[in-house]
């Protein structure tokens, strides 16, 4: 087979082609006009033709056809016949310019991922263009975003490619999304978010993203979505351009008129993930998610260098430095004999060669210290807790204000595991909660008192400086477990 692609003004434009076989998802990536050798079938051929116009502005238009291959098979892709995708919206006076454009063709049949086997492009409105096609293997999706003081992002997808491509669209139909993005927290402060189509079915729309504001921290960004299922995102970027952190919170499910904030960088960054836990004999550790944003969750823990040791009666049984930066398989693992109580430190510090951290950056340090039982003969996650605070009354920058006072929520939680062990339900019996004003030197013991399944503690803060904050939890059969997270949150 031969696929011939023409240009709006009819000449050859060379391009790339893609190639579905409809019956099984392979997929061929072939030149235009380069004849390509397949087994006889139904096939779709699918190609975004790019063009450069005489005032050097780009026009894409995307086309697919769905083809049988016999022997000797030619096919021609004209841009002559796309149509342009128009898309409306009653936009406020502060919206400027068309509307940018990112579309998809998929191949519909292929499988429950029509994503994955696709073509597209993204262009202005007015010069994005699609050849229409009414073949249901086939989709067509697009997202549409507005910019202006807010964004305004419309998404639609279609099976085939409809004759006249596009939509309208209100803003009394759409949901709004508020970013609050605060400073202090992050490896770098250059901070961008975005919002990614994410349908509770696979389709031609999935993944296509647009980028709502990016800027230094801390900001405020607001964008107006059509409703569906939506994935927040947020990227973190140094100095000298390096993506250095970023990730997913939990996808959003919106109605029109439904408002939603999404929060990145709020103090405090601290463990998310993993616990120590007894398998063939042998006490493991993963060193990974040990400062992250808790708003985001696992997809967004920093790079870190640690110190392992686990040690028994006061014995030193193992120690460890470790970095999971480049080697997301770093692991500490230590034969233990016999049963009886272990204890396991940790003592991390964020890790990213070749970029400069922020002066005064927070959650710079987290230490734990777990004290437990252990049996090599009986494979179990260790009945110990990370801690999650979240002091309230912060500002923008993480900030309270000097020689305050500072309520700070504080959880108790245990995160999944290797499903290979046991995992036991475990109940935390007392909180405990200390604040330093110096670095850790001296400490203060903070009020805790129960608040439904957390507990506040109430932190007395210093006239300048930095809060590092510091929780044991013990259980009724006395495994204890301590955390500290240095500079917690800054005072401003």
């Amino acid at each position: 087979m031969a696929v011939t692609t023409l240009g709006r003004q009819g000449g050859k434009v060379a391009t790339t082609v893609t190639v579905v076989a409809v019956s099984s998802g392979r997929t061929y990536t072939v030149k235009s006009g380069k004849r390509i050798s397949l087994p006889a079938g139904q096939y779709i051929a699918m190609a975004d033709i790019s063009e450069s116009t005489k005032d050097g502005f780009g026009i894409d238009t995307l086309g697919a056809k769905v083809v049988k291959v016999a022997g000797s098979t030619s096919v021609t892709l004209d841009a002559r016949k796309g149509k342009a995708v128009k898309v409306g919206l009653d936009a406020p006076a502060d919206v400027i310019g068309p509307p940018r454009i990112s579309a998809q063709v998929c191949a519909a049949s292929v499988s429950d991922m029509p994503s994955a086997y696709s073509v597209g492009a993204w262009n202005d409105a007015g010069s994005l263009y699609v050849i229409p096609n009414s073949s249901k293997l086939l989709q067509f999706g697009y997202l549409a975003q507005w910019s202006g003081d807010d964004s305004y992002i419309a998404v639609k997808k279609t099976t085939g490619i409809p004759a006249t491509p596009g939509g309208t669209f209100k803003r009394a139909n759409m949901a709004t999304v508020r970013f609050s993005v605060r400073g202090g927290t992050q490896m770098a402060r250059q901070n961008g978010v975005a919002l990614q189509a994410r349908p509770k079915t696979d389709d031609c729309t999935s993944d296509l993203m647009a980028e709502v504001h990016a800027d230094s921290v801390p900001y405020s960004a607001t964008a107006h979505v059509t409703p569906g299922t939506w994935q927040p995102r947020d990227d973190v970027y140094a100095s000298n351009g390096d993506h250095v952190s970023g990730g997913f919170p939990k996808v959003r499910t919106l109605k029109a008129g439904q408002s939603v904030t999404q929060p990145f960088g709020r103090a405090v960054w601290g463990p998310l993930h993993y616990l120590p836990t007894v398998w063939q004999k042998s006490v493991y550790f993963v060193p990974e998610g040990l400062i992250g944003d808790p708003d985001v969750g696992v997809t967004a823990t920093d790079p870190t260098k640690e110190t392992v040791v686990l040690s028994k009666g006061g014995t030193t049984v193992k120690k460890k430095t470790l970095t999971n930066w480049g080697n997301s398989g770093a692991e500490f693992s230590a034969r233990i004999g016999s049963a009886g109580w272990y204890r396991l430190t940790v003592d991390a510090q964020r890790h990213r060669p070749g970029i400069t951290f922020p002066a005064g950056m927070l959650s710079s340090r987290v230490t734990l210290d777990w004290y437990f039982k252990a049996d090599p003969a009986k494979s179990a996650v260790a009945p110990v807790f990370l801690t999650r605070f979240l002091p309230s009354g912060l500002n923008t920058r993480n900030q309270a204000a000097p020689s305050s006072t500072t309520t700070v929520n504080v959880s108790a939680v245990r995160g999944s595991q290797n499903p290979d062990t046991k995992f036991t339900k475990v109940t935390a019996k007392s909180v405990k909660v200390w604040s330093s004003a110096d670095g850790g030197k001296t400490w203060k013991a903070a009020t805790v008192k129960r608040s439904g399944s957390a507990w506040q503690a109430t932190v007395r803060n210093p006239a300048s400086g930095a809060v590092a904050l510091r929780s044991e939890v013990k259980d009724a059969a006395g495994n204890r477990s301590v955390q500290t997270v240095y500079r917690a949150y800054a005072i401003g």
